[in-house]
């Protein structure tokens, strides 16, 4: 099998790209499996201070989306997308709905990818501004519209197996992310 770093730059790039929208797919589906397909097994999620992270393992991630979408209503939406075979990095813009909760924070994540297997070795996860009990978290001033961003989530909520009754991540910590 070619290894994934030796496959030719725009196949890399297409790759990278489709891992993290297969990625984004699995969130907004709850699924725990199309999520972990993903990552490499060690794989870590990295959150600003005070979000309960960083995640470790590729299916404590996806169980802690699942969750959020079964308790807060989480949907995701990317934005923009730049993939980057060189590094065997990329960066997307992203919106977090929280649609229980009646709001959406915006953000960006780093990737990296594993050179033998494409798999996301790393996301490092960065807010428009702190979640601090804001319904819309987002850059001020900013013409989101205006720019073309989605306005709404991307997929209907509540999630059919949605539980409101809990806020907590699976390793018991209570995330606001």
């Amino acid at each position: 099998m070619t290894r994934f770093a030796d496959l030719p730059r725009d196949v890399q790039r297409e790759r990278m790209e489709q891992t993290i929208r297969t990625y984004f797919q699995g969130c907004n589906d709850a699924d725990v499996d199309a999520m972990a397909a993903t990552f490499h097994p060690d794989a870590v999620h990295y959150f600003p201070p005070g979000l309960d992270g960083p995640w470790v393992g590729a299916r404590t991630i996806a169980e802690n989306w699942r969750h959020l979408v079964k308790n807060i209503g989480s949907a995701w939406s990317i934005e923009r997308l730049i993939a980057e075979p060189e590094s065997l990095q990329a960066v997307i813009e992203w919106t977090h709905w929280k649609t229980r909760l009646g709001g959406y924070l915006r953000g960006d994540e780093w990737y990296r990818f594993d050179p033998e297997t494409g798999l996301i070795t790393e996301i490092r996860a960065f807010y428009a501004a702190s979640s601090d009990g804001r319904d819309e978290v987002t850059l001020e001033g900013y013409d989101y519209a205006g720019n073309d961003y989605q306005m709404t989530p991307p997929v209907e909520r509540p999630h059919p197996d949605a539980d409101y009754g809990e806020t907590t991540t699976t390793n018991g910590t209570a995330t606001g992310a």
